[in-house]
């Protein structure tokens, strides 16, 4: 059986080799930092489940180490309140609310974050922990300041930091409103998603500091965006090319919702393929043209619906040919999506780093191209 050591630099090693982990010292980071004491127990997905369950799984069971050094996302909270511990080892259904996201993408957000050693950095979502204690190995503890918003991960975070031998600034409070003390940070890195970027972090990021950020939306489409901060308040910057997901912060998650009854409306051809949305970007560009709006379906059976009018809009294979879709209330939200579908189409369907994002007081903007292109306001 492996040492936990060996387990270390065995991922560290094959991050490396697979291009994930290009630099020294979060390659040190990876071989230094214990993953198991941050998701000593956790929930593993019961294959095959509709809807998913989640059974627990505890410290020392076959298996257990091996599979916390795999590559993967590790689920340790459900619905905001259940955790491994809360089961009586039964499976169980439930939303993940926190986790430990793939060491890959931890480690390689790390890195494009471009944070050096006496950067002061300000973490958004400290979750298990794990991403803390890689950030305070690399950059020192006095650099580091993380916020949670959940008391109780905030707390099972801080027990494991400190066990690991770390002991950065931890705060529990709304991470939206950034540092509450104020303060004056070189980076920012956010393990959570938003809907759009939070002012408060625009004036404790430093002008010529970097912002690192997942922007997500209500049909749980999302984009990684890395931001420089140009002056108070203003910002500007590129998506990536990864295909990162997080789970969206509380205070942004859409609202409860009823049961959709989809009704009767006014039924027209519809000149793109619905099943484009089902792609990555496809679906992040219908995202940003109806941004209130949730989205359900798959290929030709796509349904939108707007959770602040109750618009709805549904599509159809055509009787002989093509796709037609059906559209109720004040919103026409499939007219939004294809104009935003055939705009992006007409460029040649580009990747996410085709966009770019503009952040000002007054608005967020992100733009296709350039930024005199095409665009979308988000929903500020």
């Amino acid at each position: 059986m492996s040492t936990p050591a060996e387990l270390r630099a065995s991922l560290a090693d094959r991050l490396t080799e697979n291009g994930a982990l290009t630099e020294r010292e979060w390659q040190s980071a990876a071989r230094a930092v214990p993953r198991e004491l941050f998701v000593g127990t956790h929930f593993a997905p019961v294959t095959g489940s509709v809807p998913t369950s989640y059974r627990p799984v505890r410290e020392g069971e076959p298996g257990w180490l091996e599979g916390i050094y795999d590559d993967r996302t590790l689920v340790t909270q459900l619905d905001g309140r259940i955790g491994p511990e809360d089961t009586a080892g039964e499976a169980v259904t439930g939303i993940p609310s926190s986790s430990s996201t793939l060491p890959s993408v931890v480690l390689r957000m790390w890195q494009q974050l471009d944070a050096e050693a006496g950067h002061r950095v300000l973490e958004i979502g400290t979750g298990t922990g794990y991403s803390t204690a890689l950030g305070a190995h690399r950059l020192g503890d006095a650099n580091l300041t993380s916020v949670e918003y959940d008391p109780t991960v905030g707390a099972a975070a801080a027990a494991a930091i400190r066990t690991a031998g770390f002991s950065p600034r931890l705060i529990v409070g709304d991470g939206l409103r950034g540092d509450p003390d104020g303060g004056r940070y070189d980076r920012l890195i956010a393990t959570c998603s938003v809907r759009y970027i939070p002012l408060p972090w625009l004036h404790q990021v430093k002008p010529g500091g970097r912002i690192l950020v997942t922007l997500s939306g209500w049909s749980s489409a999302n984009a990684l965006a890395l931001l420089d901060v140009t002056g108070p308040g203003e910002a500007t910057g590129r998506f990536l090319t990864d295909q990162t997901s997080f789970m969206i912060a509380r205070p942004h998650d859409r609202p409860p919702r009823p049961t959709l009854d989809l009704l009767p409306g006014d039924e027209s051809p519809t000149f793109i393929d619905p099943a484009t949305l089902d792609s990555w970007t496809g679906g992040w560009v219908a995202q940003l043209a109806a941004p209130a709006a949730v989205r359900t379906g798959v290929g030709a059976r796509q349904i939108l619906w707007d959770l602040s009018t109750g618009s709805q809009a549904r599509t159809a294979p055509g009787p002989g040919g093509g796709w037609t879709v059906t559209q109720r209330g004040p919103v026409r939200l499939w007219d939004r999506v294809e104009r935003a579908v055939r705009c992006w189409q007409a460029a040649g369907e580009p990747h996410q780093d085709g966009f770019g994002i503009t952040v000002s007081a007054a608005a967020q903007r992100v733009w296709l191209g350039t930024e005199d292109g095409p665009g979308w306001d988000l929903p500020v």
